[in-house]
């Protein structure tokens, strides 16, 4: 499959007209060079003198081409048509019109935003636009933090959402305010440029600031990574500020990866080096970090990028994973969540040449007529790994080391006060579904501007507070407190893991509903933890979902529900407390009312029978689902532990007993049941003074 359709033939000048069609090739501007690829690898002596990649053997005659047009979906041919992700948007923000047309809407993507409906009203739409900001490693400068806050108040819905891939998300703004949000974010050292659509989104990392090698290395390298993957076009910076770039110096050695074609990954005189005109064939997610540390949940992402470091913990390299996603479709089941897996290792000067290969290995063979398949897992999938690290060595022109061996993963979550190796403190906040509103909302903005402290956002949808002084710590842990942001010890430990996708109302793909639905579905479980006799420091995680496509990483949770009908949810059990293993799906089409009927029986079941220390999923995972389901289908309550305990002391010999049970059974009664009675009417004749 090729991917340019004339992105080739582009230059880098911005058309007049957006309508203008670009002329288009047979070829990718890779063809030429995979044309003269060896079976070891590329022949790195070529180097391409014309931009037409049409290769003929030498004096066959010419005919006419038959060109068989390659079945592509809709949205590769609105790209093929937007002059680099301007048409026909930049049209439809003129109109009068509360919202844009549909081929607006997948353009405006590419821009950070989504349009949206309020799906509770009833009547004529309520349209209205979600912006998603792009923040490499959750990073958000104090004037940023400060601007949403003012930007959520004065253009959105009074309200800031904290995402599971470290960024804000602004609901509610409308289409007229466009422009002013937008550009208010880019000129406060903020931006939106590929937060959604078919390119690299933000590149996830810790988001603890601690003054350590290896946190600091992947923290850069995560920004790096961002920058290499940044679009070039100025599409949209066009769209927003019309045509001024805001933009900081990039490192060297990020511009000399970017422009390095000399394995045929780029296209040439293109605006779009790396993506040309038709950019990736679905969304692609990356995640760096460090060993141990699996705050990222790392084999959900496409590339997964950990550092390794000598016994001196100076950074020396890195592993790579390729082929995680979590979206899918119900009842399509050749769609599915996959895990990451091993390609390789790299020194730490060559990851930029790496990523570039893989992204390239993905643009030019993902596929590009049926979006259900276009992520890379899907393409890993059909070829094996082994194919796949062989593609992507040709474009990246050497072989990748073995990966290197490494410890066990653990969740992170940096709530609490930590201490960040610099004589500040750091202080992580919960915040239930990273949605941030009322007085919590207040009070966040006074301490952070009071304190001017640079923020972070968290991939589990929490806040860390950066660079605190030792003597701020109790004035601000007060504050928070009064505002009902209290220290993780306060908190539910089932809160604490949890997370949710915004879903009902303005979600357009939800099913059902997830963030407005999980704090009731939390405390249920809580409940049926206490009426099993769990206890109050146990915990399981629970993720929820309105819809199948998994933005909340459902498919890692030990307990997941996933929105496949109004008010009913498929469960899937057996994922880890550290996220490396993947749920399956226990049970279709579960009710709101009946969840009881379907935990209760498992809650007991691990309770009993668990080995030491053993999580819910892992349990559930060692018992397996038919096990599980028969428990679930017999279960008929919790046995009645009293009842048994009572007999033994009601009927200390069996010829009290068999006396009892012979005069039970002319009433139809049980022996207990007979005893129980007596008793009861016995005591409370006692209490009225009738006691003979």
């Amino acid at each position: 499959m090729t991917t340019t359709f004339g992105a080739a033939a582009a230059s880098s000048a911005v058309f007049a007209d957006p309508r203008i069609q670009i002329q288009r090739f047979q070829t990718s501007p890779c063809g030429l060079a995979s044309a003269f690829r060896h079976r070891g690898g590329i022949n790195h002596g070529l180097r391409r003198t014309s931009s037409i990649n049409v290769v003929r053997a030498v004096n066959t005659p010419v005919k006419p081409e038959t060109v068989v047009e390659t079945k592509r979906s809709k949205v590769e041919i609105i790209k093929e048509n937007s002059n680099f992700i301007r048409f026909p948007l930049n049209e439809e923000l003129l109109t009068e019109t509360p919202n844009i047309n549909e081929s607006a809407t997948q353009i405006i993507k590419f821009h950070g935003s989504y349009q949206q409906t309020n799906r509770d009203e009833r009547g004529t739409k309520s349209y209205s636009f979600m912006l998603r900001t792009k923040n490499p490693c959750g990073k958000v400068p104090n004037q940023l933090y400060l601007v949403m806050d003012d930007l959520a108040d004065k253009f959105g819905i009074k309200t800031l959402r904290l995402t599971t891939r470290q960024t804000f998300q602004l609901h509610g703004v409308l289409k007229k305010d466009l422009k002013t949000v937008m550009s208010t974010i880019i000129r406060n050292m903020g931006s939106t440029l590929g937060a959604c659509g078919d390119l690299n989104r933000n590149v996830l990392a810790p988001a603890a600031p601690l003054a350590r090698k290896d946190y600091l290395f992947a923290q850069e390298t995560a920004e790096n990574i961002a920058a290499l993957l940044t679009p070039q076009s100025g599409f949209y910076y066009d769209m927003w500020v019309d045509g001024e770039k805001i933009m900081s110096a990039e490192p060297p050695e990020v511009v000399e990866a970017r422009n390095d074609n000399s394995h045929g990954t780029n296209f040439p005189d293109s605006p779009e080096p790396i993506y040309g005109t038709q950019f990736l064939p679905r969304k692609f997610k990356i995640a760096v970090t460090v060993p141990t540390d699996n705050s990222v949940d790392i084999l959900t992402n496409d590339i997964g990028v950990v550092v390794v470091s000598d016994k001196e913990g100076e950074p020396q390299g890195f592993n790579i994973y390729v082929g995680g996603g979590m979206g899918r479709t119900h009842r399509q089941e050749a769609t599915f969540p996959r895990l990451a897996e091993p390609l390789g290792y790299v020194l730490k000067e060559d990851i930029l040449y790496a990523i570039k290969a893989i992204v390239v290995t993905q643009r030019e063979n993902g596929r590009r007529d049926d979006r259900k398949y276009s992520r890379m897992k899907y393409l890993i999938s059909s070829w094996g790994i082994e194919k796949f690290r062989s593609v992507v060595e040709d474009y990246y022109g050497k072989k990748f080391e073995p990966f290197r061996e490494l410890p066990e993963w653990e969740f992170q979550s940096y709530l609490g006060w930590h201490e960040q190796g610099d004589r500040h403190l750091y202080y992580g906040i919960h915040i239930d579904s990273g949605r941030v509103k009322g007085i919590m909302k207040q009070t966040l903005r006074e301490i952070i501007e009071k304190y001017k402290l640079n923020v972070r956002i968290t991939p589990n949808q929490n806040l860390v507070l950066c660079d605190i002084r030792r003597s701020w710590r109790r004035p601000i842990g007060a504050a928070l407190a009064q505002s009902g942001l209290l220290e993780p010890r306060l908190v539910d430990p089932l809160n604490l893991t949890a997370m949710a996708c915004p879903a009902l109302p303005l979600c357009p793909l939800a099913i059902t509903e997830a963030e407005r639905g999980i704090p009731d579905l939390l405390k249920r479980v809580r409940a049926l933890f206490e009426k099993v006799g769990l206890k109050y420091n146990e915990s399981i995680v629970v993720r929820v979902t309105g819809c199948p496509n998994g933005c909340a990483r459902p498919y890692m949770a030990e307990l997941g529900f996933v929105g496949d009908g109004p008010n009913s949810y498929q469960i899937w059990l057996g994922g880890t407390p550290n996220q490396t293993s993947l749920a399956q799906c226990f049970m279709d089409k579960v009710k709101l009312q009946d969840l009881e009927k379907v935990l209760e029986p498992l809650f007991y079941h691990w309770k009993r029978d668990r080995k030491a220390k053993e999580s819910f999923g892992d349990f559930t995972n060692r018992t397996g689902f038919e096990l599980l389901k028969g428990l679930v289908e017999t279960w008929e309550g919790l046995p009645d532990i009293s009842r048994r305990l009572c007999n033994l002391k009601l009927f200390t010999d069996r010829q009290t007993y068999e006396a009892v049970e012979k005069l039970a059974k002319l009433e139809n009664k049980t022996a207990h049941a007979l005893a129980m009675e007596v008793i009861r009417n016995y005591v409370a004749d006692q209490q009225n003074g009738k006691s003979e």
